[in-house]
């Protein structure tokens, strides 16, 4: 799609939403540095101590903190022991690969609601090929990881490509793949699990532990994709275009940014991680489990949400989805160790999840109204691109 500025046309809103009257950018290269008075320089410490507090990825993580401490003291024998939280660790690791990409995705004002079963299935394309394959050696097991990723490409790119192109909205593109994802899966298992998955996916990836630790090595893989894509979006070009896209993809795209073929590479890296997410879940239960992923895919949009990326786009961090991921694993497995019904969990999760996009809302307006004051993303943009 042509970048080229319509005639006779000027934006109506830099990328954070600001108005479109906005310094030229020679006189945004041009501007002196500020520099704070004594009184700033004094108050700079109370100041930044408030602004921490502020941030809705640190209330989250008072919140798990405060959930910790509760049912530690309900249960002190057995909650807060190492055993447990390996636990819970463990069962975070595949949400915490799918909430990387759905941050990506919601950051760039998108949803995806296949994710769930564009794991189911990866998973299924993966099972039934190593099992006609046999053997249960890394040769075997690497054929079918490679395969469970590409079909998760091929879903993810598949996804961007309309919503890009097309200009279908994502919540329909999306909820369509999430059915046609999961009927393929069953119309080719018949709708029964595949078991027969190759021992070594299980004994290492599965239930093994990082040499010389008690550390899960499915939850080590699932930090290393965490710090990786965190420092892909928050220290380079493309994670600067995908907040540009989300403020305002119209500003985004009159400054050179290539906003149609930018979500497509979106859509693909959250089909990428369903993909990966579906061997890792292989690994873990040893079978497809088509009817267990159904909540999935708003498990992770809640702790997308509740981690504080913006549902209206621009906004978010991966940090705050690992937050926000733990909050229904610790709430799971402290209503189990208490003795109160796990379904309180869900009832939880969503208090929560509606009082953070309530926030985020009111985090908004304030900085709507106060949108004259604060540098514009799309200045920032063009310092750093340029």
């Amino acid at each position: 799609m042509s970048t080229e500025n319509a005639p006779g046309k000027n934006p109506t809103a830099d990328a954070t939403g600001s108005p479109a009257d906005a310094p030229p950018v020679a006189e945004l290269r041009s501007e002196a540095p500020v520099t704070p008075s004594r009184t700033d320089q004094q108050g700079r410490g109370i100041g930044g101590i408030a602004r921490v507090f502020q941030v809705q990825a640190f209330q989250i993580l008072l919140v798990l903190l405060f959930i910790y401490i509760v049912f530690s003291a309900l249960a002190p024998a057995t909650f807060p022991g190492w055993s447990n939280q390996r636990q819970v660790i463990q069962n975070a690791a595949i949400l915490a690969i799918l909430g990387i990409g759905m941050t990506y995705v919601i950051i760039t004002s998108g949803i995806d609601l296949s994710v769930g079963s564009v794991l189911v299935f990866s998973g299924v394309i993966a099972a039934k090929t190593m099992h006609a394959i046999g053997g249960d050696g890394w040769s075997t097991a690497v054929i079918g990881i490679v395969l469970s990723v590409l079909c998760g490409i091929v879903w993810g790119t598949l996804n961007g490509t309309l919503i890009a192109k097309a200009k279908v909205p994502p919540l329909i593109v999306t909820l369509g793949s999430l059915s046609a994802a999961l009927g393929l899966a069953q119309v080719i298992t018949g709708g029964v699990d595949i078991r027969q998955v190759p021992a070594v996916l299980t004994n290492t990836i599965g239930y093994g532990n990082v040499p010389g630790t008690t550390i899960p090595i499915i939850s080590a893989i699932a930090l290393v994709f965490l710090i990786v894509f965190g420092v892909i979006l928050h220290r380079t070009k493309f994670g600067l275009y995908t907040y540009a896209v989300g403020s305002n993809e119209e500003s985004a795209r009159r400054v050179g940014v290539r906003v149609d073929r930018h979500l497509i590479m979106i859509y693909g890296l959250s089909g990428a991680l369903a993909g990966v997410a579906g061997i890792l879940s292989l690994a873990q239960y040893s079978t497809t489990a088509i009817a267990g992923q159904s909540n999935t895919n708003l498990n992770v949009i809640a702790a997308v949400v509740i981690g504080g990326t913006s549902l209206f786009g621009g906004s978010g961090t991966i940090f705050g989805t690992v937050i926000g991921l733990f909050i229904p694993a610790m709430l799971q497995d402290g209503f189990v160790i208490v003795g109160v019904q796990p379904f309180w969990q869900q009832v939880a999760v969503g208090g929560v999840l509606v009082a953070a996009v309530y926030i985020d809302q009111r985090r908004r307006a304030a900085a709507l109204r106060g949108g004259g004051a604060r540098r514009s993303l799309l200045a920032l943009l063009l310092r750093r691109s340029k």
